[in-house]
């Protein structure tokens, strides 16, 4: 049994439910919220191991969520993971794993994923982010 726990934050309730549920059977805690100020509440309440993170959503946009987790220092070292909507099937012009990162000095996330998303592909990198955790010297 894995004693990580993930948030997951996006506004679609589906997604959450489904995220959750597979998370769940692999082993890991979960917990959610429906935008990017519960988001950082639940951050802040819940230190997540790591979090999902929706790029759209109202109240603040993981974008923003992002940026704050990275210049926060009791936050910054919490892994994140992307999975939005937005990406190349949509905009194929648009380098979002870039534009999140590019503009200030603030490192690109452990992880991106386009919906619909490959759950074997997402499982893999979660645990590769925990495996790399686990190997890094204190």
């Amino acid at each position: 049994m894995n004693s990580k726990k993930i948030l997951v934050i996006d506004d679609e309730s589906d997604v959450v439910a489904y995220l959750t549920m597979v998370l769940e059977d692999q082993g890991y805690e979960t917990c959610s919220a429906k935008n990017g100020l519960e988001g950082m509440e639940k951050i802040r309440k819940e230190r997540p191991d790591l979090v999902c993170l929706d790029l759209l959503m109202p109240e603040k946009t993981g974008v923003k969520l992002y940026h704050e987790m990275r210049k926060d220092p009791d936050l910054k070292n919490i892994p994140v993971v992307m999975i939005t909507a937005w990406g190349p099937r949509l905009y194929p012009d648009i380098d979002f794993k870039r534009f999140i990162h590019h503009r200030k000095v603030i490192p690109p996330p452990e992880g991106y994923f386009e919906k619909p998303f490959d759950r074997e592909a997402l499982m893999q990198a979660i645990a590769g982010i925990f495996e790399r955790q686990a190997n890094q010297p204190l």
